[in-house]
């Protein structure tokens, strides 16, 4: 047996200590929920937690003895998916109680993998930008982002090796920097949606995290239903394009150090590092996400609208479904337009490197629950449909995480996290809770 508690250790780990009967399920979900025990008054990441149903899991998994990818490991489902043995509220109280029929993938290619769900962790209202209470684990007066808030304080705080988001804007590189994890976002339409609460089509991207690359990789795996293969070595050090992006005057101090630092770092170990700007065709990303978004975010909420309007928070009313009902079809359909032709140049261009090196986020978490931060260093990536992956690299003035992030050419993923395990290697992890 390993030293440190089982909910400290990474998922391969595990996976390889069950494997060899060393450790049990069980074990490892007792330890998890005894974490969540202890701290869950604190970080308020759970919007449903399961635990008697997930240890009897365990202990099923561990009679049986039968060897599978993520072999008794628990992991934890943002609250936008459905769940077919426990409740599913997309953040709103319009369905408290509802318990839908079927899982959704995002919940049962994983536990077809055998991993065990723990429980539903909290999202914003119907993963837009109306907070829940979930607070950074690293200090409960500061945001931990959003809109996938309880998965990533949930694995930054050891309550659960894995946990599964979504980004429509910056939902999962965002919180997973803030809280000091490991965040991916795969290429549009890598991890399947069905049986998640539709917030935009166009931009809508099933997401994960975990606490090393090697762990997003098992869950990448997990959740295509593909073999496993660890990401490979790099025999070369990789071509790296830094890339400040257009909203570097937005960037806090902490944000600009830890990029420039990160690069300095990188080259002294080799890595080609060279300036890159986004191709024009990119300039008008913003304008893009926000017509794109109101536009499919109204249509895709009037069944709230129309039974429910009251129980929407005022946010979301006065912002992206107020924009919604302004705009014609012309102007959805120009915006889907740019954002193909951006996609195309962004191809090119990012082709020329193993990754771009870019922001995650302006910097640490912001102080306060009220916001959950700005996403206008994720949106373009979201919208440009690239692989994004964020890896810790240092902490701010407050003591709070602060990451760094990487984006490759669209299907391009498992070489991004090859390239991203070559760089964990040389920043390291850094402290976490």
């Amino acid at each position: 047996m390993p030293n440190a508690e089982p909910n400290r250790l990474a998922a391969t780990t595990l996976v390889r200590l069950i494997e060899a009967g060393e450790l049990t399920a069980e074990a490892v979900v007792e330890s998890c929920l005894a974490r969540i025990a202890e701290r869950e008054p604190v970080v308020r990441a759970w919007a449903h937690l399961a635990g008697e149903a997930a240890l009897a899991k365990a202990r099923e998994r561990d009679r049986s003895g039968k060897k599978t990818l993520l072999n008794g490991v628990p992991f934890g489902l943002k609250d936008i998916f459905d769940s077919a043995d426990m409740p599913t509220t997309y953040g709103s109280p319009i369905y408290v109680g509802c318990r839908p029929a079927n899982d959704a993938s995002a919940a049962a290619l994983p536990r077809a993998a055998g991993g065990i769900l723990l429980g539903k962790t909290v999202t914003t209202e119907f993963a837009n930008v109306h907070p829940g209470p979930t607070t950074n684990p690293h200090d409960p007066s500061f945001t931990p982002g959003g809109s996938s808030s309880g998965s990533a304080a949930a694995v930054a705080d050891f309550m659960v090796p894995f946990a599964i988001g979504t980004q429509t804007g910056g939902s999962v590189i965002r919180p997973a920097a803030y809280c000091g994890v490991v965040g991916f976002k795969p290429s549009f339409g890598l991890f399947p949606p069905a049986g998640m609460r539709i917030n935009t089509e166009a931009l809508d991207t099933v997401g994960i995290m975990a606490r090393s690359v090697g762990d997003i990789a098992l869950f990448r795996a997990a959740m295509t239903a593909i073999p496993y293969e660890p990401p490979a070595l790099l025999e070369t050090a990789p071509r790296l394009g830094l890339c400040r992006g257009p909203h570097w005057d937005e960037a806090q101090p902490e944000g600009r150090a830890m990029l420039e630092a990160a690069a300095d770092r990188l080259a002294s170990a080799g890595a080609v590092i060279r300036e890159t700007e986004l191709p024009r065709e990119c300039a008008e990303g913003d304008e893009r996400q926000t017509t794109i978004g109101s536009f499919e975010g109204l249509r895709n909420h009037m069944p709230e609208l129309y039974r429910h309007e009251a129980l929407l928070s005022t946010r979301l009313r006065e912002t992206k479904i107020a924009r919604g009902r302004q705009l014609p079809l012309e102007a959805f359909r120009n915006a889907c337009r740019g954002a193909e032709r951006a996609r195309t140049a962004a191809r090119e261009w990012a082709g020329g490197f193993d990754a771009i090196l870019t922001p995650p986020a302006p910097g640490q978490a912001p102080r306060g629950l009220a916001s959950t931060g700005s996403a206008i260093f994720n949106a373009l990536w979201t919208q440009l449909w690239m692989p994004c992956l964020t890896l810790p690299a240092g902490h701010g003035p407050d003591g709070l995480p602060v990451g760094i992030q990487l984006v490759a050419c669209r299907h391009n993923d498992a070489r991004l996290l090859e390239v991203g395990l070559w760089v964990e290697s040389r920043l390291g992890q850094g402290d976490r809770p």
